[in-house]
């Protein structure tokens, strides 16, 4: 789809990370952007690229319609969705909270549908479009103290399997992005989360290690080796500009190895390797 004239593209999740690296690549290459996120003040830099903020929260359908309503109504068309929004709060499925659950699958699930139907009867009746949903590996392999984070991205995989079948006769494209370790304060922030829903619980020293984990691994040497925020960026402007995209692209640190093991690796001894990890393995701070 590459070097098209006039192409339209909104990108979800752009106040920061892949979603702002991918709005500001995109715009470099010439394709007509519109960034949405809730904190429009975090993506007036994107403005000196050509690109347009727009106030976004995936989980209000008034906010999604209205994104969607002005890209039509200033474009005519809209060519390509791009659904990064997305957030992780992890801790033990016990402790966390059903309304912190439902806020997690909201986002992450909920809200890459609300999105995609939205922008669906455009790119039908062009017949032309392309999707680009932006998961994680951890929709591919589990990890203790992840569960609802987990099952959000789960299911995301299977609703962008199913899309990907349905929408096809209509010239449609799915593909899904699936991010292993990549430089950002995601580790860091989920170390919070991680601490603080289990604090006073039986998983309390479980999580602690973990946390220290994440936190070992988002701030200290490890940080270098993850891939950067462009270099993801990148990743998800060749897949809304590939005329065929494949229907999964998986990168970053550790994502080639989870991948592997998870396919082979009998249950039991996943399981025992990774609360080994998790719970014993003792990093020095």
């Amino acid at each position: 789809m590459e070097g098209n004239r006039n192409m339209v593209v909104l990108v979800t999740g752009a106040s920061s990370g892949m979603g702002y690296q991918a709005a500001a690549i995109l715009a470099r290459r010439g394709w007509k952007v519109y960034a949405g996120a809730r904190r429009l003040e975090k993506m007036e830099p994107l403005r000196k690229y050509g690109v347009t903020p727009l106030a976004l929260d995936v989980t209000s359908d008034a906010s999604a319609q209205g994104a969607v309503a002005q890209v039509i109504q200033a474009e005519g068309h809209i060519d390509a969705l791009v659904n990064n929004a997305g957030y992780g709060a992890l801790g033990p499925v016990e402790c966390v909270s059903l309304d912190e659950a439902r806020r997690q699958l909201e986002v992450n699930l909920l809200g890459v549908a609300r999105m995609t139907s939205l922008v669906l009867p455009h790119m039908r009746r062009q017949h032309s479009g392309r999707i680009v949903n932006v998961s994680s590996i951890a929709g591919r392999a589990t990890m203790p103290m992840a569960g609802w984070y987990n099952a959000s991205k789960y299911a995301l995989e299977a609703l962008s399997d199913a899309t990907r079948m349905e929408v096809r006769p209509y010239g449609i494209k799915v593909a899904i992005i699936e991010p292993g370790g990549v430089r950002s304060d995601w580790g860091i922030i989920a170390a919070g989360k991680l601490r603080e829903s289990s604090a006073g619980s039986v998983y309390e020293d479980f999580a602690a290690n973990e946390a220290a984990i994440f936190e070992c691994m988002y701030s200290r040497n490890l940080l270098n080796l993850m891939t950067g925020g462009e270099k993801a960026g990148k990743v998800i402007a060749k897949t809304v500009c590939a005329s065929r995209p494949r229907a999964r692209y998986t990168f970053g640190l550790g994502s080639g190895a989870i991948r592997v093991l998870h396919a082979l690796l009998p249950a039991k001894w996943l399981d025992a390797i990774l609360v080994t990890i998790f719970s014993k393995v003792k990093l020095r701070t």
